[in-house]
């Protein structure tokens, strides 16, 4: 394994948070300075970046990675991560996550600190992860020319998707509830599309209402859709929808919200290292919810591309050598129980009780306006 994915560092990181100002639904300023003098006490030399556009984020990812830094922090939601995590895929640099935006999906999955009001130190909580979790290898997914780290949407979903793209003030203020409305909405219009799936070398062909390429197992806030998908195992679980109309869709609604989904005769379960999918009619895709384009599409795993912290209970059944029923729970009940657990393990005095308040200034070694990738002479 690489020398930056084995065990906790001794002495300074060189880190960079890239924090995307528009994510999530408060402003989370004082808790970010708590984050960095947290991190500076641990003699982390921390710098802070606010991204401007879609796609600045991979930038600053692929910059630092350019100038040795050694961690990169994702300070945001699943789009920031993304980014974050195709700007550093194929380097030693390690990224970590904190979660801020509005369904933080990744965060959720691996058991990360997500914020609530009745859990307001979770970014606290986070940064310490990025001092005492674990580093793990994992893999990713490419389509076409993107990447993704949790699935790659085709059809209905990917659909959902393109509605709620326009709506993002909208998705800010409700959150979840947007992609439920959109879904909602869609599903009386749904109808199933002929498409050829070519998994390694062997093609299928049905009518499909949706197909999801998984390298991860949650799908939305608490469906395990996945549940055998492991993150280091070099290969992407696929699920091919088969159907025509709204029965069909709420059908397989169904049987994902009570996980028996896989036992369904209209649900093909397949697993591979390269996709291929063409559809009678182009489908919309989206990768970890961003609208990408439409079908046809090649889509591979990148085996342990990307270097990540993780938590230290972070479920077993995510990597190899865990079993799917090693499964952590998932429920809010589940992670505010774990989150008070965690805050009764921490020794008097801890920094979060003497931290205060306050904006964080520049730090040594932050890049410049006139450095900064994409900025102007």
């Amino acid at each position: 394994m690489d020398r930056a994915c084995r065990g906790a560092y001794d002495g300074a990181m060189k880190t960079l948070l890239i924090q995307n100002p528009v994510a999530g639904q408060r402003d989370i300023q004082d808790d970010l300075s708590r984050v960095t003098a947290y991190l500076g006490e641990k003699g982390w030399d921390v710098s802070v970046r606010l991204t401007r556009r879609a796609g600045h984020a991979e930038e600053l990812a692929r910059w630092a990675a350019d100038q040795g830094y050694d961690m990169v922090v994702a300070v945001g939601g699943d789009g920031t991560i993304g980014e974050v995590a195709s700007g550093l895929v194929g380097t030693s640099v390690i990224m970590g996550v904190l979660p801020v935006g509005t369904g933080n999906l990744w965060a959720k999955g691996l058991g990360l600190p997500v914020w609530s009001p009745i859990y307001r130190s979770a970014l606290l909580d986070a940064a310490r992860i990025l001092v005492e979790g674990d580093r793990r290898k994992i893999d990713v997914g490419k389509a076409q020319d993107r990447y993704f780290l949790m699935w790659c949407g085709i059809g209905y979903d990917a659909k959902v998707a393109q509605d709620v793209e326009p709506h993002r003030e909208v998705r800010r203020s409700l959150g979840n509830l947007t992609y439920l409305v959109m879904a909602l909405a869609e599903a009386f219009f749904m109808r199933g599309t002929r498409a050829t799936v070519v998994v390694d070398g062997r093609a299928m062909r049905h009518r499909v209402v949706m197909i999801v390429i998984a390298n991860a197992q949650l799908y939305g806030p608490s469906l395990r859709l996945a549940p055998d998908a492991k993150l280091d195992d070099g290969q992407l679980d696929i699920y091919v929808f088969r159907g025509g109309n709204l029965i069909d869709v709420l059908r397989h609604t169904a049987l994902l919200a009570f996980r028996r989904h896989s036992q369904s005769p209209n649900v093909e379960v397949l697993r591979g290292r390269d996709v291929y999918v063409v559809a009678q009619t182009p489908l919309p895709v989206h990768l970890d919810g961003d609208p990408v384009g439409a079908t046809p599409v090649w889509i591979s795993v990148l085996p342990q591309a990307l270097c990540v912290v993780v938590p230290r209970w972070a479920s077993a059944s995510l990597f190899c050598g865990g079993s799917a029923s090693e499964g952590s729970p998932i429920t809010l009940s589940a992670r505010l129980g774990r989150a008070w657990r965690h805050r009764l393990e921490r020794p008097p005095g801890h920094w979060t009780d003497r931290v205060r308040l306050g904006r964080s200034s520049g730090r040594r070694g932050e890049p410049t306006d006139a450095t900064e990738p994409g900025s102007e002479a």
